[in-house]
């Protein structure tokens, strides 16, 4: 077998990149549910070529993010209550197993890292800033996905996560979101108690809370937009 010329560490940043720039316009509304996904004007859009945004949109919709019909379009997903509700206990469940494997190893560093996403997570849903609340509470939740170092979980919340932060931008969007900020105080106390069970049964909570979220569709970007937004 010839070697490949493409260096594989470029390609799978592609791959990632253009995931993660789909992913979050999904997720943020800036491509809303029914939007017809053209390659051509993904290409243009992300700077990337065919390759890595098939790959995406593959990865996007066993995400449940989009819904391809072959040798026709592929589309934006519309929010899917039932999948929410399918997904959601198996994030909450991957959540508080992550929070209880990591308590063990878990050094004052990584708590303190912990307490100032959450912080940071409150001040933005005071100040009414969904997508910083959204980016500090995945950092939050991160340090305990991190620390337990189990690549399973890492994959099973890579592919069901993005459902339920459609749903989460709905709750962050609203007072609903500040009793998060409770739960995850609670939940980093357990954790510098060394308290596994506690930590991760308030993990547990802190996921499924978001039933009682809108299944209201995103909302939509502030620029109001529909289509695709050029990179400047």
């Amino acid at each position: 077998m010839p070697v490949p010329t493409t260096p594989l560490a470029a390609r799978v940043l592609l791959r990632d990149h253009a995931f993660t720039a789909l992913r979050d316009a999904i997720v943020d509304g800036t491509l809303r549910p029914g939007e017809q996904l053209r390659e051509g004007e993904l290409r243009e859009w992300i700077g990337v070529s065919r390759t890595p945004i098939r790959e995406a949109l593959m990865r996007l919709e066993r995400c449940g993010l989009v819904v391809t019909r072959p040798g026709h379009s592929t589309t934006v997903s519309a929010l899917d209550a039932t999948a929410v509700r399918d997904a959601q206990p198996v994030v909450a469940a991957m959540h508080a197993l992550a929070v209880r494997l990591a308590v063990p190893v878990l050094d004052a560093d990584r708590v303190a890292a912990m307490r100032t996403h959450n912080e940071a997570f409150a001040a933005a849903l005071e100040r009414g800033d969904t997508d910083a609340a959204l980016a500090a509470d995945d950092a939050l939740h991160e340090v305990c996905v991190t620390a337990a170092g189990n690549t399973v979980v890492g994959e099973v919340l890579e592919q069901y996560s993005p459902l339920l932060r459609r749903v989460e931008r709905t709750r962050f969007s609203s007072a609903a979101g500040l009793e998060s900020v409770a739960l995850h105080r609670r939940m980093i106390d357990a954790c510098a108690a060394g308290d596994p069970a506690t930590a991760a049964d308030l993990a547990h909570t802190t996921w499924m809370t978001l039933a009682d979220a809108p299944s209201a569709q995103p909302a939509a970007a502030v620029s109001g937009g529909h289509g695709l937004v050029r990179a400047p």
